[in-house]
């Protein structure tokens, strides 16, 4: 009996995955000593095609991650696993005590829970909780007693707390507020990119920086219609703001996670989505494979749209695809987006009107039977081979 146990032992050990060794040193993230580049995304999809990419990291932002953890760990694909901290914006009280204590509480047990995880890079302690705040004292040291939480409980992985942009000395609080943060994340869309790095340093910032959330542009710096309608670039333009962006913060940080990876409705169902419902990947693959030294699947290139105007009552679109493939086109129409929330926050999909195509074909669409009101039209464009293009006109029925 006593053989037959220590034998079971032995196996059990030798079948556990070893926990790598994880630290910062300057600005560097170290893995069994080596310096690691955080490159990836935040979602739960399709990580397969993700590590494929180039990426060596997923982000997480509080939901339990048990299934992105282990499929993480066979793919050699490592987490930031977030735990969410609330936001004052939505009612909870840094000041009060029973609140707070609550909230440390369930970070205790959810640290205990996953900190022996051989994917888990770091911790993710909150997402822009000072985001949009007139007094915001009593985030940081909320920020800073979680973050101290973590290090207690855990001291082998780096503590990253991440900031909804870095303007108003937002950097220079977190560093007084919260010594026991490792790694800081700095959410930032468009032509901010580029400074991200030099603003940061500026405030003073020592450790590694990972941008850990970007796109090619929020819907809050867009341009607009006369009657209000945020105007989305189409995937082609998006790939192309990304590739450069990408290659500018490359060598200034320790790291890139764009967002999203997975589909969801804000302002519309393509706006920062990087894939579609069905799984299809957008150009913007590419430019992560380009900058990551990765490459979609097959080599495969997403569709490009050139024109894509309206003209009276129809549309006229221009599309090709770089490899010749036979592309499927579909058009829709939808209502413009009334549930318009801050911060990310879950907003309802609007109303469908299939009515309105009267006629359509891959190099247009004609419109009707719509009642005064704002709308967008749509347009998705698929290669057969699991790529995509997804472009969106608001208009306007007077």
């Amino acid at each position: 009996m006593i053989l037959r146990i220590a034998l079971t032992l032995a196996i059990l050990l030798h079948a556990a995955p070893a926990l790598a060794d994880i630290r910062v040193s300057g600005e560097q993230i170290l893995v069994d000593g080596k310096p690691f580049q955080v490159r990836g995304a935040g979602g739960e999809q399709r990580l397969d095609l993700l590590k494929q990419l180039g990426a060596t990291v997923v982000r997480t932002y509080g939901e339990p991650p048990d299934a992105v953890l282990a499929q993480a760990q066979k793919l050699g694909l490592k987490v930031v696993v977030g735990f969410w901290l609330e936001h004052p914006r939505r009612g909870f009280d840094y000041r009060d005590p029973a609140q707070a204590n609550a909230q440390l509480e369930r970070l205790a047990a959810f640290v205990n829970r996953y900190k022996d995880h051989p994917a888990l890079l770091m911790w993710g302690v909150g997402n822009e909780v000072e985001a949009e705040l007139d007094d915001d004292s009593a985030v940081w040291p909320g920020i800073g007693q979680a973050a101290r939480l973590v290090r207690r409980l855990d001291p082998h992985h780096p503590i990253m707390a991440v900031l909804a942009e870095a303007g108003g000395g937002k950097v220079e609080r977190l560093i007084k507020a919260a010594p026991d943060v490792d790694v800081l994340g700095i959410n930032s869309y468009g032509d901010a990119l580029p400074s991200v790095p030099e603003r940061v340093r500026a405030q003073g910032w020592k450790g590694p920086l990972v941008v850990t959330e970007m796109g090619a542009i929020g819907q809050w710096q867009a341009a607009r219609k006369p009657w209000g309608a945020m105007i989305e670039p189409t995937s082609t333009a998006k790939a192309a703001l990304l590739r450069g962006y990408l290659a500018t913060l490359g060598p200034a940080t320790e790291g890139q996670i764009l967002f999203y990876w997975g589909q969801k409705q804000e302002v519309t169902p393509t706006w920062h989505s990087l894939l579609l419902p069905d799984g299809s990947w957008t150009e913007t693959a590419e430019a992560m494979a380009q900058a990551w030294g990765g490459r979609t699947p097959g080599g495969n290139r997403a569709p490009r749209i050139g024109r894509f105007d309206m003209e009276a009552d129809r549309a006229v679109l221009d599309v090709a695809d770089p490899d010749g493939d036979t592309l499927a086109v579909q058009w829709s129409v939808m209502a413009e987006s009334t549930d318009l929330r801050k911060g990310g926050d879950l907003e309802a999909v609007p109303r469908s009107h299939p009515e309105a195509l009267l006629a359509s074909d891959p190099a247009g669409a004609r419109l009707g039977n719509l009642p005064a009101g704002q709308y967008r039209l749509f347009v998705t464009v698929r290669d057969g081979k699991g790529a995509a293009a997804t472009a969106n006109l608001p208009f306007l029925v007077n």
